[in-house]
């Protein structure tokens, strides 16, 4: 799958990103809301994990517009612990999961996991 992973702390892209690319993933990243919209029209990926606090447009606002241009767009909202309203709201607005920040390599398996159930 061709993955975009959107976060403002380098630390997690390269994580992720080592994590993702180690399945045989390909990754494309972005450190902010404004990057992240460029390089989701211009890559079109298979799916997307976002950060919901990041500068410029925060991740709502920026998944709202990839799938109201994208309807079938796969995003996978990433959240630090107390921030159970923004994923609730991040959800309504049609993301497909959500994973608590600092990470565990099985919640990421079983995020593509469902992903890739919906792949049809």
């Amino acid at each position: 799958m061709k993955i975009l992973i959107v976060d403002d702390s380098p630390l997690i892209i390269k994580r992720l990103g080592e994590f993702l690319t180690d399945l045989g993933h390909s990754v494309i990243v972005a450190s902010d809301g404004k990057e992240a919209i460029v390089s989701f029209n211009q890559e079109l990926p298979d799916l997307v994990f976002m950060d919901i606090l990041m500068p410029g447009p925060d991740g709502i606002s920026v998944m709202r517009n990839i799938i109201s241009k994208h309807p079938k767009a796969r995003i996978i909202i990433m959240s630090s612990m107390g921030q159970q309203s923004k994923v609730i709201e991040a959800i309504q607005y049609g993301a497909v999961d959500f994973i608590v920040k600092p990470f565990e390599p099985s919640k990421i398996l079983l995020a593509l996991e469902k992903v890739a159930n919906t792949l049809v």
